[in-house]
Formats: structure tokens, sequence, C-alpha cells
């Protein structure tokens, strides 16, 4: 059964009589439905479309984070052959919250990293709801020195609330795991493409994205902090959540403005969760444009290139 959010209640209500009215018919094969159930669909779709036109800054992250939107792990499937997951960092244990691994995408060998949330309340706890540990952060500096060693480019799927923010992740070294991570990305010397497919939050999704081109989903989200974290300390009060959503400027539109990602991924009419297959295809369209264009640059370029492109952030902003 399909997940309604808050704002989806009318389109919940219309689609509500449209599977009754079926029931009705599938009871009594007399009843002439169709021309009824066309109009009620033709609305809903209607409303659908217009809904997610003019959704809020808020809103969109509550379909960022829709339990039944793709994740990593659907990604690699639908895109990824031959996938080989790497585990452990070699200095602690496995982070199964990162995952991280070698595949061949459309043919092409590649390394593939990204953060796994779940998708039902066992797996959920398996990957710590995407909330990474140091551990994660080291895995994926493993797989950015093996593609950089064998010249494979990246891909990346960032999708996490944040970086695990425990006592045990702050005693391994957190901050120094990310920060190392991000290092890492900067210092590669072959293309790398990170995709926002999600939630994009804090040092957590930076310390595996900072690529040559960051491309995001239509509805999903970026920042350097969760807008109930924002609340939480500008307001006192997570009530605020909506209002510091709309002045971080979270939204893959706003961040294209600002040009701090390179382009976004059109999701289905409804958001990625209503036809999973079609958002997954078409992340995988834009990923190997974005790797057809960077095909012929030469090592020394792919890490020049990176490198002037976060300098640049902010620099064309008015005060």
């Amino acid at each position: 059964m399909h997940t309604y959010l808050d704002f989806e209640c009318p389109i919940a209500d219309l689609e509500g009589k449209i599977v009754e009215l079926r029931q009705l018919a599938a009871q009594d094969p007399s009843m002439n439905i169709d021309d009824e159930a066309k109009r009620l669909q033709a609305r809903a779709d209607q409303l659908l479309r217009d809904t997610y036109a003019k959704l809020t800054p808020w809103q969109k992250a509550l379909v960022a984070r829709h339990p039944a939107r793709p994740h990593f792990s659907h990604y690699v499937s639908g895109l990824i052959d031959e996938f080989t997951p790497l585990a452990g960092d070699r200095l602690f244990g496995e982070d199964r919250a990162i995952v991280a691994g070698l595949g061949r995408f459309r043919g092409q060998a590649v390394a593939i990293v990204g953060q796994e949330k779940g998708d039902d309340t066992k797996s959920r706890v398996a990957h710590n709801f995407g909330m990474a540990m140091p551990e994660g952060y080291r895995k994926a500096q493993r797989l950015f020195d093996l593609a950089d060693r064998f010249g494979l480019p990246v891909i990346s799927f960032a999708d996490t609330q944040g970086a695990y923010p425990g006592v045990g992740a702050e005693e391994r070294g957190q901050a120094e795991a990310i920060a190392r991570s991000t290092q890492a990305s900067l210092a590669l010397r072959v293309p790398f493409v990170a995709m926002i497919i999600g939630e994009g939050m804090s040092g957590g999704a930076l310390g595996i994205a900072v690529a040559n081109r960051v491309y995001m989903l239509e509805h999903s989200i970026y920042s350097v902090i969760s807008p109930e974290g924002c609340a939480s300390i500008l307001w006192r009060s997570a009530d605020k959540a909506q209002d510091a959503a709309a002045a971080l400027r979270i939204t893959a539109q706003d961040l294209l403005n600002l040009k701090v990602i390179d382009g976004i991924v059109p999701e289905p009419v409804g958001g990625a969760h209503r036809a999973p297959e079609a958002a997954i295809q078409a992340v995988g369209d834009t990923i190997d444009r974005a790797l057809h264009e960077m095909h012929n640059l030469s090592p020394d370029e792919a890490r020049r290139q990176r490198r002037d492109k976060y300098l640049a952030i902010g620099r064309s902003l008015s005060a």
C-alpha cells in the first residue's frame, strides 16, 4: 500500500475513491465505473502534478525521506553489474551504513560508494539508518585509494541524515575520518560523479560527495545541517524546522542557482518513490553523460577541475 505524506491527503482521498470504485465493480460486474474512474484518475493525476510543482522546502525534505524512495542498494541493483563489495577499514571494523565496492556501469569498470539506509526495520537497524561510523569513512578512503591506483572512475550516492553522533564514533575520530575522506576525494586523479539521491546532510554526506560533478534528484535535499538540527540551535525548538528548511536553501533548485551543484535529475511525477525504476534509469543516464564528458580528462586535470570547483563556491555571491 502506498504511504502518503501529510500534504498528499487530498491526493490520497481521490485515489482511495478510485480503489473503492474498483472494489465495488469487482463485487458487482454489472456496474460500469469506467467513466467515473477515468474522471477521478484524471483529477488525481492533475492534483499530483500541481502539488509537486510547488513543493515548499520542508515538503521536499519529507519527500527526500520517504520510506519507499529508492536507496543505494536499489541503484546498485539497477545500474551496476558484477558489484563486488569491500568490507572493513583495516583499522577497527566494518560499518554497514556506507557500502563501497567495485563493479561495471554500462560496461565500464568503476568504483562505487554510498550510504544505505535500509528499507525495512531489520535492514535499517543493520545499516544504522545510513548514519556512518568513522570506519565507514575509512572504508571509503580505501575505495578512493583503489580507484586512484587502478584508474577507475568513482560514482557516489549520498543519502544520510548525517554521520553517527554517538560517543563511540567520536572516540574513534569521527571528524578526522570525515576530513580524511574529503581530502582523499579532492586528491583523486580520476573522474568522480556524486549523486544526492535523498538526504545529503552535513559532513556525513560531504565525506563521500566532493566530486567533479555533483547532481541532485529533483526532490532531494543537501545542506550543512538538517532543518531540525538548525531549528534546535537557532530557535531552541525543532518545531521551527519548516522555517529552517526555507532559510537553509536545501533544495536542488536553490543549490543549482547558487552553483553548489552541477545539475538536477528530474523525478517522475509524484516523486521517485512512485516510479523507482524510471528514477534509477534517469540517474544512470545523467551519470553516463557526466563520465562521457570527463572521459578525456588527464589525471592532473581531473584533480585540478575538482579543486577549482570547490574553491569557486560562494565567490560570486553578493553580501
